[in-house]
Order: C-alpha cells, then structure tokens, then sequence
C-alpha cells in the first residue's frame, strides 16, 4: 500500500527536528543492550535515550561531565 502524500509531508517534518548520532558497540554489547531494553520494557532507541538524559543530569548535578 502506497504512502499518502500527508503521511510523507508529516515523516518529513518528523525527520527534520531529528538529529542522527550513531551507536556501534561490538555485537555481545549490543546484545547486552538490547536485552535490558527488553526487560525494561523499552524500545533500544528510547532505553539509549533514557540512559544518556539520566547521565547528562547526574553529571549536571556535580557540576560538569567526567
């Protein structure tokens, strides 16, 4: 089934705001990481996510990065 032409204007503006950051870890790490998004009940995309704003605040709390 072909996709509408508001469907492409709408993924069009999604992509847009979006930023594209690659992630290669060896293959027993991205198991691992798929895994406990998993069990989280997660989608990889927003378990990475989650991880790096929980990281970025505790950081922020200290007063700089590590």
């Amino acid at each position: 089934m072909p996709i509408s032409e508001n469907k492409k204007a709408s993924n069009a503006r999604y992509t847009e705001k979006c930023d594209y950051i690659n992630v290669r870890p060896l293959k027993a790490q991205g198991q691992k990481i798929r895994a406990a998004a998993a069990a989280a009940g997660q989608s990889l995309q927003g378990y990475i996510l989650q991880a790096v704003e929980e990281r970025m605040a505790r950081e922020a709390q200290k007063g700089g990065s590590e």
